[in-house]
């Protein structure tokens, strides 16, 4: 996906008019963030907003985020676990401790 990020009042303006005028190539759109199939006829709507607002439009390429293909076991387990905890005021660092979660550090510092 194309996701196109703007950063003045000019350039969200013409974000909003690209998705509403061409609903088919918007997959998600958040005000000044907008989320666009990959298609050739996405991407000329994305140069074009480029050409007009300069650095004002950020386009980044994107993929899906699949959980079960990038990340480890122990996190997505350690994460169901927490969320299913009795008391919800818990933090996760107390949580963890002796059990055979990662810990907050460790899961800083690994890059999926």
């Amino acid at each position: 996906m194309l996701l196109v990020i703007t950063y003045s009042r000019d350039a969200r303006q013409s974000l909003r008019n690209i998705c509403r005028t061409h609903e088919e190539i918007v997959r998600r759109q958040f005000g000044r963030v907008a989320l666009l199939g990959e298609t050739e006829f996405a991407a000329f709507q994305v140069i074009r907003l480029r050409e007009k607002h300069g650095e004002a439009v950020q386009v980044e390429q994107t993929d899906p985020f699949n959980e079960f293909e990038r990340v480890p076991d122990p996190v997505r387990e350690a994460a169901r676990a927490y969320e299913d905890r009795d008391r919800a005021a818990v933090p996760y660092t107390a949580f963890a401790a002796g059990r055979e979660f990662p810990s907050p550090e460790q899961m800083k510092e690994t890059e999926l």
